[in-house]
């Protein structure tokens, strides 16, 4: 079989999973709006996390404030880039790791990029008091968990050939990768 034809159950295993964390964000962003908006806030962890309604009109922290059309246009072109590096990523075990993780910041941006098209900000309802951290949602979670994790594979499990895709066919998992009972 060719490699497109391989790729094609794996792209539609992302794409469906993408939907499915988009409709997860989608869901708690239309939940905080009908129980957050012009309500005083609710603590969840007194002291430490309230959900608390935002409407985000610029990028992180605020900046960039009503710049929608700039946004939607950088979301684009950033989730074409990550469908060209999930055809890109090797099929084999190892890399099932690093699908998920494109996947899950993928996912994040469309959520986003699917409130500043149609509402022109983006719904945050979850601050964490105890360090003041900006108010956020689920799709900034899957987007920081996401690229968070890669990078912290990148730079201390994966082995620079493990990351050269032309090179590398062999599906044999990374060492690091590999359950102790797989070893043997």
């Amino acid at each position: 079989m060719k490699k497109k034809n391989k790729i094609i159950p794996f792209m539609a295993l992302d794409i469906f999973l993408m939907a499915v964390l988009v409709g997860i964000d989608q869901f708690t962003k239309y939940l905080a709006v009908q129980n957050l908006m012009n309500k005083a806030p609710i603590p969840v962890i007194k002291d430490v996390l309230i959900l608390e309604y935002l409407e985000n009109r610029g990028a992180a922290f605020g900046m960039l404030q009503n710049q929608s059309v700039f946004f939607i246009v950088i979301g684009v072109v950033f989730v074409l880039a990550m469908f060209f590096a999930l055809v890109k990523v090797p099929i084999h075990g190892k890399y099932h790791v690093m699908r998920f993780l494109l996947t899950l910041i993928t996912a994040g941006a469309i959520g986003n990029m699917i409130d500043r098209a149609t509402l022109k900000y983006v719904v945050d309802f979850i601050y964490i008091i105890y360090i003041n951290f900006p108010v956020f949602n689920v799709a900034d979670i899957y987007v920081t968990v996401g690229t968070l994790s890669l990078l912290i594979l990148i730079l201390f499990v994966w082995k620079e050939e493990d990351l050269d895709f032309k090179n590398n066919k062999n599906p044999k998992l990374h060492s690091s990768m590999v359950r102790d009972d797989e070893s043997n």
